[in-house]
């Protein structure tokens, strides 16, 4: 009888990291960003993917495929395998605002895709070059009345959170200003630098840096309390706009029929990333708050977006080629 039982137990204890390692994908992870490098979505998804290769003894590769303001990728990882080794680093472009301007997506941004983890929620900074004379909100108002349609706003690309983020600010302000679609965050900050551009509602993630090096000056920041990270910088509710919340936020995905339990294992494995203190550093020096918890607060905290961003768009009149 002693025998028979520590044949079973010594069985069940060989047996439980087969069935752990089944919980994973067979392979190498691809984690698809839909922005070039140098944006926030990409510097995030940076801070993980070494982590959860350490952590899987697997490859965790960044393939970045920029296009739509993150439409691209997300149609794209909608239609792969579900099988875990291709991963979204979802965004609030492909996930909240696209299903609000663009009624004929290829993808349905709720039953296409299977939410692993939030990984953050970050304002957006105003910010703007050294050049540029108008430094509060204030004065910003008053120079885009000034000079309806000269002051000019780079984003991501259309229907991205800096282009509604620009929009709401028009909406709320009852100003005009032109609005410059890039492909990403990373060339659109390099021609706000050099000037090419004048202001724009970036990611606290892309911004913070060039913020911290002095070549972009942060003018207001848009979540409706200030973020820890930059305690000194007015919301836009503070200057004259209240209520005025404009966040980006970003999370992994996997294509919609991925194993519960793949998504469970995932699930607790970034979670556990997201709590090393380096891995704090790092976010909370980005802004990135709220980050964490299972797939079905990612999954609620979706459906929220999307209907916010559908009122916003059709109270506000808002259209993509705007």
């Amino acid at each position: 009888m002693k025998r028979r039982t520590l044949i079973t137990a010594t069985a069940a204890t060989l047996a439980a990291p087969m069935l752990r390692a089944q919980t994973l994908p067979n392979g190498p992870v691809r984690i698809i960003v839909g922005f070039p490098p140098g944006g926030g979505t990409d510097i995030l998804a940076r801070v993980l993917a070494p982590r959860l290769q350490e952590m899987w003894k697997l490859n965790v590769i960044i393939e970045n495929k920029a296009g739509a303001a993150g439409v691209l990728a997300a149609d794209y990882v909608a239609k792969q395998p579900a099988d875990g080794n291709t991963l979204l680093m979802a965004h609030i472009n492909s996930h909240a605002i696209a299903p609000a301007l663009q009624p004929k997506l290829t993808y349905n941004a709720e039953t296409d895709f299977a939410p692993v983890v939030l990984v953050g929620v970050t304002p957006n900074l105003l910010v703007c070059n050294s050049e540029q004379p108008a430094k509060t909100v204030k004065d910003l108002v008053a120079l885009c009345r000034a000079k309806p349609g000269h002051v000019t706003f780079g984003s991501s690309g259309p229907a991205s959170a800096q282009h509604l983020a620009l929009e709401l600010f028009k909406f709320q302000a009852k100003v005009f200003a032109l609005h410059i679609p890039y492909r990403g965050s990373g060339p659109l900050i390099t021609d706000l630098i050099g000037g090419q551009v004048m202001y724009s509602f970036e990611t606290m993630t892309a911004a913070t840096p060039h913020v911290r090096g002095g070549k972009l000056t942060a003018v207001g920041q848009t979540r409706p309390q200030r973020s820890k990270a930059y305690p000194n910088v007015p919301t836009l509710a503070e200057e004259g706009f209240p209520g005025f919340d404009a966040t980006t936020w970003y999370g992994l995905a996997g294509p919609g029929r991925m194993s519960p339990a793949i998504v469970r294992r995932m699930n607790e494995d970034v979670n556990k990333v997201l709590q090393m203190p380096e891995v704090v550093e790092r976010l909370g020096a980005a802004g990135a708050e709220d980050s964490g918890g299972p797939p079905e607060r990612f999954a609620e905290f979706m459906k929220s977006e999307r209907s916010k961003y559908a009122k916003l768009v059709k109270e506000a009149g808002i259209k993509i080629d705007s």
